[in-house]
C-alpha cells in the first residue's frame, strides 16, 4: 500500500520545485520513484486485495438493513391501525402520547409558569354573563356564623354562571365557630351534585385586626365607635381585595352577610348598567309596631354645600358619619328617594356610597382606588372610596328604586319597647284569664232560672185563659172588655224576676 509522508506545512515530503517539469521518460518506475522521494514499499504489479475490500461500498448489507427497517415500520402501523380500529380505549393512549411528546417540544421553547395576561381583555362589559367574564365575591365576616346559613341560601340562588364567581372570604376577630362553619358549608356547596351550584376559585383568609367594638347593634351603630370602627374594616376590606384580586378579573362584588332579602339576578341588574361602580338602595324591614319598614344604608349620598363647609371645620383626622345629629350635613340620601313603584333602572348619581352590596369594575381598584383607613377629604371606609373614585373620575351611582332588604337588627331601645309591649300582653291576658275564670265559677255556683221562668210564665199565661174561658158565660166580662184598652182596667201584668210591676197599672179584679 502507498504511504504518503506530509510535512507541518501541508507540503509532502518530496515536494515538487518549481522549475519541475513532468515529462515522459524511458527509466523505470522506481527509479522514477526514487527522484520523487516515494518510498516504494509495495509492488505496484501485485494487487492489493485488503486496501480493495476495505474500501468497497457494502451496498447489499446496508440495503437489507434499510428493508428490514421499513418492514418493521410497516408492521407496527399495521398494528397501530388494527388498535385504532378495533379498540377504541387505544385512542386515548394515541391522544395522550400526542399530547406528551407535544408538550416535550414545547417546553424547549417556553417556561411552563410563564403567563401572559392582557388586561384590556378583563375591563368589565354590561353583558359580563355572555362575555364569561369572571367575578370575584368578597365579603368579610366577624362572629357572623348566625347569619351563615342564610348567606348561603343567596349564593345557591344567583343567576350569574356559578362557575364564573370566585369566592373571597376574610374572617377576622371571631369569637364564635365563624371559620369553621364557613369551612364546613363551602364544602358542601362545592360536592353539591348540581353541576350549576359549585363556585370557582375560593380563598378564605384569617387576619385579625384587634376589633374591640362588640357586634351588637349599640356598640357598630353608636356615634363614638363610629371613626375607628370604619378605619379597621377599611383595613379588612383592602387585605382582602388584595389577597384574591387576580388578572383575569373583570368584576369585583361586596356583600354583607347578613342580607335578608335581595333579587337572585342582582349580579346581572347592576352590570347592565355599565358602571365603574353601582349600589342598590338598601332598606330593612320592621315590625308593625314600628311602621313596617325603615331605610338603613345611609351611607350613598350626594355631596352638599352644608357637608363641604362643615368639613372645613373639622380636623384633618375627623370622619364624617351620616345619620347622626353630631354631623348635620343635610345630605340627599339614596334611601330617602325610594319609591316602592319606581322604575328599578333610574340612576342616581353618588359621591359616598355604603358597603353592604357594591358592585365595581375590577380595574377601579387597580387603577388604586381603595378604603381608606383613613381620614381622606373626612371620610373613610365605603364612603371614602366612592369619593376618591370620583375624584379619578370613575362613575359612581346608585339605584332608588332597586331595594336589597336588610337584615332587621333591634337596638336597645327597640328591645326595650318590645319587652315592655310583651309585659303589657302578658297582663292583658291575665285579666282576660281571671274574667273567664270567674265567670265560669258563677256559673256553677249559681243556677240559672231563665228556664223555669219561661216555663211560669206560660204557665200564668194558661191560667189566666181559663179563668177568661170560665167568666163568658155570666156576661159580666167579655173577651172585648178584657182586651179592650179603653177600659179603666188595663191587661194582667206579670212581673219579670226581680223587675217591680209599674205603679201605674191596676190589676185586673175578678167578682166571683
Amino acid at each position: 500500500m502507498n504511504r504518503h509522508h506530509a510535512l507541518a506545512n501541508g507540503y509532502g515530503a518530496g515536494k515538487k520545485r518549481d522549475d519541475d517539469v513532468y515529462y515522459l521518460s524511458e527509466k523505470s518506475d522506481l527509479e522514477s520513484k526514487y527522484i520523487w522521494g516515494v518510498n516504494d514499499l509495495v509492488d505496484d504489479e501485485k494487487s492489493d486485495s485488503v486496501f480493495g475490500r476495505r474500501f468497497e461500498p457494502r451496498k447489499k448489507a446496508v440495503y437489507n438493513r434499510n428493508r428490514l427497517i421499513r418492514l418493521a415500520l410497516l408492521a407496527v402501523s399495521f398494528i397501530a391501525l388494527l388498535l385504532y380500529f378495533f379498540f377504541p380505549s387505544s385512542k386515548n393512549l394515541a391522544s395522550l402520547s400526542s399530547t406528551s411528546s407535544t408538550t416535550k417540544s414545547r417546553a424547549g421553547d417556553e417556561l411552563q409558569t410563564l403567563r401572559y395576561y392582557d388586561l384590556d381583555d378583563v375591563q368589565g362589559t354590561s353583558v359580563g354573563w355572555e362575555r364569561e367574564e369572571r367575578v370575584l365575591l368578597c365579603t368579610p365576616l366577624r362572629d357572623a356564623a348566625p347569619h351563615l346559613p342564610m348567606f348561603f341560601s343567596h349564593l345557591r340562588n344567583f343567576t350569574y354562571p356559578h362557575h364564573l364567581i370566585d369566592l373571597a372570604f376574610l374572617v377576622s376577630d371571631s369569637k364564635d365557630d365563624t371559620e369553621s362553619l364557613l369551612t364546613r358549608m363551602l364544602e358542601d356547596l362545592q360536592a353539591d351534585p348540581d353541576p350549576s351550584q359549585p363556585y370557582g376559585e375560593i380563598s378564605v383568609i384569617h387576619k385579625d385586626f384587634g376589633q374591640a367594638v362588640g357586634q351588637d347593634v349599640d356598640n357598630r351603630h353608636g356615634f363614638a365607635a363610629q371613626a375607628g370602627r370604619r378605619k379597621l374594616m377599611a383595613r379588612a376590606r383592602n387585605w382582602l381585595l388584595s389577597a384574591a384580586l387576580r388578572p383575569y378579573h373583570s368584576w369585583v362584588y361586596w356583600r354583607d352577610a347578613d342580607v335578608e332579602t335581595c333579587p337572585f339576578t342582582v349580579i346581572e341588574d347592576l352590570m347592565r348598567h355599565d358602571r365603574d361602580i353601582i349600589v342598590p338602595n338598601i332598606w330593612r324591614p320592621l315590625p308593625d309596631w314600628l311602621g313596617g319598614e325603615q331605610p338603613y344604608d345611609l351611607n350613598s349620598w350626594q355631596e352638599s354645600e352644608t357637608a363641604i363647609a362643615l368639613a372645613e371645620t373639622l380636623d384633618e383626622d375627623a370622619v364624617i358619619v351620616e345619620g347622626y345629629a353630631e354631623y348635620a350635613t343635610w345630605r340627599p340620601h339614596l334611601a330617602y328617594l325610594r319609591d316602592p313603584y319606581g322604575d328599578p333602572d333610574v340612576e342616581m348619581e353618588l359621591d359616598g356610597i355604603g358597603g353592604v352590596s357594591i358592585l365595581a369594575k375590577a380595574r377601579v381598584s387597580r387603577a388604586g382606588v381603595h378604603f381608606p383607613a383613613f381620614s381622606f377629604e373626612r371620610h373613610a371606609e365605603t364612603e371614602g372610596f366612592g369619593k376618591m373614585a370620583k375624584r379619578m373620575d370613575f362613575s359612581v351611582v346608585g339605584l332608588p328604586h332597586y331595594t336589597v332588604w336588610h337584615l332587621y337588627e333591634p337596638s336597645v331601645d327597640d328591645i326595650r319597647h318590645m319587652e315592655e309591649m310583651e309585659a303589657e300582653k302578658r297582663a292583658r291576658e291575665g285579666q282576660e284569664k281571671e274574667a273567664a275564670e270567674l265567670a265560669r265559677k258563677v256559673q256553677q255556683t249559681f243556677q240559672t232560672v231563665d228556664k223555669e221562668w219561661e216555663k211560669d210564665k206560660a204557665a200564668i199565661a194558661e191560667s189566666v185563659a181559663k179563668t177568661k174561658q170560665k167568666q163568658k158565660p155570666s156576661g159580666e166580662t167579655s173577651d172585648e172588655e178584657i182586651d179592650d184598652g179603653e177600659t179603666n182596667e188595663g191587661p194582667a201584668q206579670v212581673a219579670s224576676p226581680g223587675k217591680p210591676v209599674e205603679d201605674d197599672v191596676k190589676p185586673v179584679a175578678f167578682d166571683h
